[in-house]
């Protein structure tokens, strides 16, 4: 069964898990499914949507919401992939990578601030979801932060209204690391209070970071895997792609501020080591983190956003050393692609076979029906 708006890609990424992964031991399960989306950017409009003008991303992404509820109702497209011609059925987890709310810029135009972007996405996404796991549960919904919730809530190189405000940060914050007591707002610090958690999830260890894998992360997650077993697939979720821009690493220079002049935004504990612009390259970043995931042979999968179009591809590394699979998910505001023609909204749908030690990765285009 088809329903009218979604429509799979011919073309799909399938991932098939590491050599490493043979010895895998595993109860015999069915295929199990998640989704993937991104960079919902609440406070921005899309020029177009269904036959309306100037739409606000509150409304685009409760369709997209609804588009979502109605995956297990969906049939997988008859191609060499996991579960290939079966329904959708049950998701195990829906996972949004960063960008919940739009930067609070003043100029060129006021966006509203983070608290109003975060209470339209618990409202007009997070609280529509209606899907359920393969066990019956309420189907989670795991969000890490992106760019512009950082930003709103440490501060930015330009001029923002209010100058802070972590609300979405915090709502994350609560929402992945449940705290007894939930972190107010107000209470919110950075690095501190960065987002990192790791669940066993569709079978698999699913691990959720604030913005990209830096020094203290990979810190974090070196204990974290010391618990997993090397033949235990691990995916790993966050905002930035791993060939991380220099703008997001820590100022190298003077006191290490946020300033209009050098333009670094602070947003990992690391600083740029290898100039002191924003034009300058990142390979002892990038670097560090393939010397990570070359020890970490069970790291298998890489989602992220920031960078809005879908695209399956591999990662290299700066000296072609890994073989790293990566999911780039689409905007729904903000798509370099989907932006031009809304019949390209999508967002990615996983299966998992562990039997079979293989992934599939789809692309579910959601507005094809658009005129």
């Amino acid at each position: 069964m088809k329903l009218p708006g979604l429509d799979f890609r011919e073309r799909c990424g399938v991932g098939v898990f590491c050599v490493a992964l043979l010895a895998l031991q595993v109860v015999a399960a069915a295929p199990v499914s998640f989704v993937v989306t991104s960079d919902l950017h609440y406070g921005l409009n899309r020029s177009q949507f269904r036959g309306a003008a100037n739409v606000a991303a509150v409304e685009v992404n409760a369709a997209l919401a609804d588009a979502i509820n109605a995956l297990p109702r969906v049939t997988l497209p008859a191609d060499d992939g996991v579960a290939a011609g079966q329904l959708v059925g049950a998701v195990e987890f829906v996972a949004v990578t960063g960008d919940i709310a739009n930067r609070q810029e003043a100029v060129p135009l006021r966006i509203q601030p983070a608290a109003a972007s975060w209470a339209q996405f618990e409202q007009s996404f997070a609280q529509r979801l209606s899907l359920r796991t393969s066990s019956g549960a309420v189907t989670p919904l795991m969000v890490v932060p992106g760019n512009h919730d950082l930003s709103n809530a440490i501060g930015w190189v330009g001029t923002m209204i209010p100058a802070r405000d972590a609300t979405a940060m915090v709502g994350i914050y609560n929402r992945m690391m449940a705290p007894v007591e939930p972190l107010a707002a107000e209470a919110w610090r950075f690095p501190e209070n960065a987002v990192r958690v790791a669940r066993d999830l569709a079978g698999v260890r699913c691990v959720f970071v604030t913005i990209w894998p830096d020094s203290a992360t990979r810190a974090w997650l070196e204990r974290e895997l010391r618990a997993v077993p090397a033949t235990t697939p691990v995916f790993l979720f966050c905002h930035d792609q791993p060939d991380i821009e220099a703008k997001h690493l820590k100022n190298p220079n003077g006191d290490h501020g946020l300033n209009a002049r050098d333009r670094f935004e602070n947003l990992v504990v690391d600083s740029l080591s290898e100039g002191k612009t924003v034009d300058a390259p990142t390979t002892r970043e990038q670097r560090a983190l393939a010397e990570f995931l070359a020890r970490h042979r069970n790291v298998v999968a890489y989602f992220h956003g920031n960078a809005n179009w879908n695209e399956f591809y591999t990662w290299s590394g700066p000296d072609q050393s890994i073989a790293l699979n990566v999911f780039r998910a689409d905007s729904t505001v903000k798509g370099r692609e989907s932006g031009k023609d809304e019949r390209r909204l999508s967002f990615q749908v996983a299966t998992v076979d562990l039997d079979a030690r293989r992934m599939t990765v789809r692309e579910l285009q959601w507005n094809v029906g658009a005129r």
